[in-house]
């Protein structure tokens, strides 16, 4: 089982956490990784383009000269596409880009990411979280006593102060243990996890 260091919101060690393999120490499936990311960004896609064909712009109901004579290119409406004004070819339409995985795919992609974090040594876990008013700055503070810049802080429970404190902070991004997902954990450079999450996180997914 992996060990990871347990530290303070001052930066200093303060202990130690066995992990558990099941979660933390599984080997990492790429492909599922990819297609996890892939399904997030697809899933959230509006799909709401839309562009009109020939057959749905106004206009060009009447030939616009006779077919021959003229000296022009034969012609049989002035909303084809090689018109000014003219209806797209294959032209976009609203459609959704959602599709599915399976949980067990789901699962095993997270445990991927979250094992290749612990791997990379950028899984930091935090004795508690606690602030006692919202002060951005203070935040800020915890962050750079722990030498982190860009990270996804996963925590238990809704702590409105620690949430409202983190939220003007641009490389940030709060999470509760039910939200996290692949997406988010390959986005930022590091973890820092709260004791109390990683028992959550083993706990639901082992």
């Amino acid at each position: 089982m992996a060990n990871v260091a347990i530290y303070n919101m001052e930066g200093s060690e303060v202990g130690s956490l066995e992990l558990n393999d099941a979660v933390f120490g599984v080997e990492v499936n790429e492909h599922l990784v990819h297609m996890a990311v892939v399904q997030q960004l697809a899933n959230n896609r509006q799909g709401t383009q839309k562009a009109k064909t020939r057959s749905e712009v106004r206009g060009g109901g009447r030939k616009p000269w006779r077919q021959k004579g003229t000296g022009h290119a034969r012609q049989g409406s002035i909303r084809a596409p090689q018109w000014t004004g003219g209806g797209v070819v294959f032209a976009p339409v609203p459609r959704d880009y959602s599709f599915k995985l399976n949980k067990k795919e789901k699962r095993a992609a997270l445990k991927s990411v979250l094992t290749s974090k612990v791997n990379d040594s950028k899984f930091i876990v935090l004795d508690e979280l606690k602030l006692g008013e919202i002060k951005t700055k203070k935040f800020q503070d915890v962050l750079n006593n722990l030498k982190v810049k860009k990270a996804l802080v996963i925590i238990n429970e809704n702590d409105k102060n620690v949430v409202m404190s983190a939220r003007n902070i641009p490389a940030v991004k709060m999470a509760l243990t039910n939200t996290i997902n692949v997406y988010d954990i390959m986005k930022y450079d590091t973890i820092v996890a709260t004791k109390d999450a990683v028992a959550t996180i083993e706990e639901v997914y082992a």
